[in-house]
């Protein structure tokens, strides 16, 4: 008898169906020699410090640093603390028994660095010595199964996989418990949450929210011209090339300008560009792009993308590649005929002898290729499962479509000493752009020569402010992740530090979840906020090596060389066990900045305990209740006297110079809720409207 074991229900199912184990057990399906079993995802995980025998968070316990990681049934949190999850001991209990009874174990959990560890962790744990092959798959189809049966790879061959899997696992344990109590620790009161990725990614957040918000707008100055076109009654526009600060200045220009009735051209420059097609979408790409155009979180393309992939209509999500190898190549054809015959995509489709090759790669393929359409029907889809498909079929159209060419022209012209210029273009061979009608109206200029005079029909000077970096969207923090912070907008060159990103396809969107679970993060519209616990904590590690960009991005690529046989994973370990030492240390000593003092006011919420300042949060120090207030309200600090009032009275009286998002100043005065959050409760009109109030 042979146990196959996937990583979901679902998938078991469909794999059941192609050998011929149709018979339902509990927890697995039988027949035809095979046993078809599955987890839910991790069923084992690294144990908490409580299995050590190491209790609450101690100082003398720090650092944490098992010798061997003992691994537990998954847990779950109750009114007690932590205990195996029952449903997932019953299903070991179940898998542990059907591997007893193997000749072979046939692993299906998904083809990555995160099912490859769903099954080692579980067939160490049962301590299972049956010899095990591995399925590797890229999508769920009938014929993908049936091919990848008949190519079992001996389980040994991902055995790179596996420990760069464990490595990362027991680095993220390091860092997170490490670090996460010695911050604790150092505040006093509390839990604070640091972790190998999470805090590095809500340091940038943070970086750019301020940047965005210390940002001073600056007046200048531009100036345009509006060109005549001979034998026509068009005109061409054209702004200055300089800007300038000083008003005077550009008042001065702009009154020579008027003055004059001409301009001369200086330069003309005539060439084609060329747009070369998009790459096809990996997981990260296709995230930043339904964020953009649809809003989706990366959280929910990821979702929508694995439950397509189980609906057999897309390969698998979890990649980091946006190349495919040649063998795939060879059946382009074939899935372009049929995304051909969607009525999204009729006459898109472009008929070609061969597709063009730019995103064909067999160097630059990892575990997986580049998401594509399967060919199965995509029926009975939700609008989102439409939406995210439909991207993905419509990247593979522009990704095999011809280039896109267009012949572009440059003008510079002067008038009175003023530099200006324009550009037009003319779309010689629309290409992929014409597949999702991106492509921009033509801008054709007269045949103007070098030398020649221009008269002017007028001319004008406006007014415009300089503006700061946006606050980031998923989209842009995706992007940011993938290249450690870095801003490169080449995608050659995005591609090449792929392995320097922090996190990694399969995880970054759970990464930047976890920054909302801790409530270190919120979204407006689509821009992603720090919260004023998310403030406080980015004040305390910017400057610590717990929210090194780079660091973090460093650690990735070594996971990754150890992936591909390059580096023992035992170096890793050692040298993150240095880290967490070294960052343990670090958060300890930062108690300074936590320096509490008696706030001489009892707590309004439980009425026991005492409201004590830590710096920039005002927190009850009985432990059963820890109600914080954080001083940074709309971008003002609240002084101790403003906060004492607000603990005695449930309010403050009017203050003055909170700003809003817009940076626009207001004045309001603090007061609770029922549940003890602050609000704002703006003061009365002259006109007698009544007051409005908004939940901070």
């Amino acid at each position: 008898m042979k146990t196959i074991i996937a990583e979901k229900p679902s998938v078991a199912r469909e794999i059941a169906r192609i050998v011929g184990a149709g018979k339902r057990e509990e927890g697995y399906l039988t027949g035809n020699g095979y046993n078809v079993t599955w987890a839910f995802g991790h069923l084992v995980q690294p144990a908490m410090p409580e299995e050590y025998n190491l209790h609450g968070f101690v100082r003398s316990n720090l650092p944490i640093i098992p010798e061997t990681f003992t691994l537990v049934p998954r847990q779950v949190r109750t009114e007690k603390g932590y205990k195996a999850d029952s449903s997932v001991v019953a299903q070991i209990k179940i898998i542990t028994r059907l591997f007893k009874d193997s000749e072979q174990i046939i692993v299906a959990t998904d083809a990555g660095r995160e099912g490859e560890l769903i099954f080692r962790y579980l067939y160490h744990y049962i301590g299972c010595t049956v010899p095990f092959v591995r399925l590797w798959i890229s999508s769920l189809t009938d014929k993908a199964i049936r091919e990848g049966l008949k190519h079992l790879e001996d389980g040994s061959r991902y055995d790179n996989l596996y420990h760069a899997a464990k490595a990362r696992s027991e680095a993220d344990w390091l860092v997170g418990i490490n670090g996460t109590q010695a911050l604790s620790i150092a505040a006093g009161r509390g839990t604070y949450s640091v972790g190998r990725v999470q805090t590095p990614t809500l340091a940038m957040i943070c970086e750019r929210y301020w940047e965005n918000r210390r940002f001073t707008p600056e007046a200048f100055w531009q100036l345009h011209i509006a060109a005549k076109v001979q034998d026509s009654d068009g005109v061409v526009k054209m702004p200055s090339v300089e800007k300038w600060k000083d008003k005077a200045t550009a008042t001065a220009l702009y009154n020579n300008v008027k003055e004059s009735n001409t301009a001369t051209v200086v330069k003309v420059e005539r060439k084609e560009k060329i747009e070369e097609t998009p790459l096809l979408y990996d997981l990260t790409t296709l995230q930043k792009d339904a964020n953009t155009k649809y809003g989706f979180t990366a959280e929910q393309t990821l979702d929508i993308t694995q439950k397509l992939y189980e609906k057999k209509l897309v390969t698998y999500p979890r990649t980091g590649s946006r190349y495919i190898p040649e063998d795939v190549f060879a059946e382009i054809p074939k899935l372009l005929a049929f995304i051909s015959r969607l009525s999204q995509w009729s006459g898109k489709v472009p008929q070609k002898p061969e597709p063009t090759r730019r995103s064909v790669d067999d160097s630059k393929v990892t575990d997986h290729h580049a998401l594509l359409v399967t060919g199965e029907k995509p029926l009975f889809l939700s609008e989102d499962e439409s939406k995210v498909y439909h991207l993905i079929a419509g990247r593979m159209i522009e990704a095999f479509s011809e280039k896109c060419v267009k012949d572009v022209t440059a003008v510079t012209v002067e008038c009175s000493g003023v530099v200006f210029s324009t550009k037009g273009h003319v779309v010689k061979q629309a290409g992929w752009r014409a597949v999702c009608k991106e492509e921009q109206e033509e801008t054709t200029l007269p045949d103007w020569k070098e030398g020649e005079l221009l008269h002017l029909s007028g001319c004008s000077m406006t007014e415009g402010k300089t503006k700061p970096k946006p606050l980031h969207t998923e989209a842009t923090l995706l992007s940011a992740m993938e290249t450690a912070g870095r801003e490169i907008e080449d995608e050659e060159l995005r591609q090449a530090l792929k392995d320097c990103g922090i996190g990694t396809p399969a995880t970054r969107a759970s990464v930047i979840e976890t920054l909302f679970a801790r409530e270190y993060v919120t979204r407006q519209k689509k821009c992603l906020v720090p919260t004023e616990k998310g403030l406080a904590l980015y004040s305390i590690v910017k400057t610590m090596r717990i929210a090194d960009v780079a660091m973090t991005g460093e650690w990735e690529k070594e996971l990754a060389c150890i992936e591909r046989g390059e580096v023992p994973a035992g170096k890793f370990r050692k040298e993150i066990e240095e880290y967490a030492t070294s960052i343990t240390s670090e958060l300890l000593s930062c108690e300074k900045l936590f320096g509490k003092k008696d706030s001489g006011c009892t707590c309004p919420k439980c009425g026991t305990g005492r409201m004590q300042f830590f710096g920039k949060v005002v927190r009850c120090d009985n432990t059963e209740c820890g109600l914080p207030i954080f001083r940074l309200k709309a971008n003002r600090m609240l002084t101790d006297d403003e906060i004492r009032e607000l603990l005695t009275k449930g309010k403050t009286g009017v203050l003055k110079g909170f700003k809003n998002k817009q940076g626009k100043r207001f004045d309001a005065a603090l007061v609770f809720d029922a549940d003890f959050n602050t609000g704002f409760v703006f003061p009365e009109r002259k006109d007698g409207a009544a007051s409005a109030k908004k939940r901070k």
